[in-house]
Order: structure tokens, then C-alpha cells, then sequence
């Protein structure tokens, strides 16, 4: 690795550690003091800057060449049928059922979004859908562009999302408790166990 993949490390663990830090209960708090009622656009701000920052990040990712270290041709296929397929089907979903919420876009018409445990559709199979199916499409790309830019990227990402989730179930059991420890009980992080759950 040369300079150029260093500081694209360095770009990386910057960026989620901001992630992180504006996601953190006790930062929403602070903002929350400041800015009074106008608070309730936190979420559609912090949306905004991420977006942002991800496009810069993505745009120095591509500004220069990377070497190449998979030439399996065959493995693109099995990748886009395999991974980056499920994968978009599970974010659709998974975006769909949310994306007022966590864009922040619901805030413009309720003051107070309303929070609650998710635990029916996609939910019945996976406690994380939207970690698992980005988890599934971002490794797909990786097999399908298999360069040392994407690498960096995909494992800083999913070593992210798992110390991310670990967080959020924390957090989770804190808002809803003995109902959220029944949810662990019953459904699996982020690997299906393609039981029918009802």
C-alpha cells in the first residue's frame, strides 16, 4: 500500500468516527440544548452532512489507480447473483420501511418522530436487515471491482457496522428491555436462519 491508500484508511476511520460521534445519544443530547425546538431537523442535518461527506470520500476512493486482485472472471457472475442482488432486494426493503425516519425527512411533517420496536416483516428473519444487505451488496462490488480501494473500503465498512451494532443493541435494550432481549432470543443478528417465523 502507498500513501495515497494510507490517507484513504485514514479518510475512512474519519468518517465513521463522525458518523459515530453525531449518531452518539449523549452529542443528540447536547444539540438538542441548543437548538431548542428546532432539534427535530437533528436527523435530516446530520442525513445532509453524511451524504456529503460519503460523496468527497467516494470521489478521492476513485482519484487514483489501484492495483487489481482477483481476475476470475467467472466470480463477477456468481458475485452479482449471490451477494450484490440479495443484497439491493434486502437495502430496497429495508429503505423503504424506513427512509423517513433515518433520513430525517420525516421531521418536516412530525415534530416527534414516534419510536418502536421493529419485529414484523423482513425483521421475522434478521434483527439488522439494512447492515446485513449492505454487508451482502458492498462485498458483491468488491468481487465484481476487485481492486485495493474497494478492499479498504469493504472491510473498514464491515468492521464498522459490526462494532456499530454492537452499540445499537445496547442501546436498543436500554429503550425497550425485556421485550428486545425476547427479540435477541428469537432472531438472529444478521445471518438468517430461513426458519418461518410468524
Amino acid at each position: 500500500m502507498n500513501a495515497s491508500h494510507w490517507m484513504l484508511v485514514l479518510f475512512w476511520v474519519i468518517y465513521y468516527v463522525l458518523h459515530s460521534v453525531l449518531a452518539a445519544t449523549s452529542v443528540k443530547v447536547f444539540f438538542k440544548r441548543i437548538l431548542g425546538k428546532f432539534f427535530r431537523f437533528y436527523r435530516l442535518g446530520y442525513t445532509i452532512l453524511v451524504t456529503i461527506t460519503l460523496i468527497i470520500l467516494l470521489k478521492y476512493q476513485y482519484s487514483f489507480s489501484s492495483k487489481t486482485l482477483i481476475n476470475v472472471p467467472l466470480l463477477k457472475y456468481f458475485s452479482i447473483v449471490l451477494l450484490v442482488i440479495p443484497g439491493v432486494w434486502i437495502m430496497l426493503i429495508s429503505v423503504k420501511k424506513y427512509f423517513l425516519l433515518l433520513s430525517g425527512v420525516r421531521s418536516i411533517f412530525h415534530p416527534v418522530p414516534t419510536v418502536e420496536l421493529k419485529s414484523e416483516g423482513i425483521h421475522r428473519f434478521v434483527r439488522h436487515p439494512l447492515y446485513s444487505g449492505t454487508i451482502l451488496f458492498v462485498w458483491g462490488l468488491f468481487f465484481i471491482f476487485p481492486i485495493l480501494n474497494n478492499l479498504i473500503a469493504v472491510v473498514l465498512l464491515t468492521i464498522y457496522v459490526l462494532i456499530g451494532i454492537g452499540f445499537e443493541e445496547k442501546k436498543l435494550l436500554n429503550e425497550f428491555g425485556k421485550k428486545y432481549q425476547e427479540y435477541i432470543s428469537k432472531v438472529p443478528m444478521l445471518i438468517p436462519d430461513f426458519k418461518f417465523r410468524k
